[in-house]
């Protein structure tokens, strides 16, 4: 435990981040989990609201530093490759 006052407030305010980017992380691995299982079940309609939605958490996901701007880019041609498989 940090006996300096600055440095305990920086334990404060670390805690409180990594919660706020533990929910965040966790409400877009939800958007993949949903944008998934419509493409799993072939509702086209279901599957492109579904992948707007999934897409724009990657983004913000991205623009936060939650994950890697790489790895943004790579789930995002992953769902735009499973969506355009669909529409085939």
């Amino acid at each position: 435990m940090p006996n300096i006052k600055s440095a305990k407030k920086r334990v404060k305010v670390t805690e409180k981040k990594t919660l706020q980017n533990k929910m965040f992380k966790s409400s877009m691995k939800t958007e993949i989990k949903k944008y998934n299982a419509a493409v799993a079940s072939g509702d086209v309609a279901l599957a492109q609201a579904a992948y707007k939605s999934a897409v724009k958490k990657i983004d913000v996901a991205a623009s936060k530093g939650i994950i890697h701007k790489n790895a943004a880019a790579h789930k995002k041609s992953q769902f735009t490759k499973a969506l355009a498989g669909m529409q085939k």
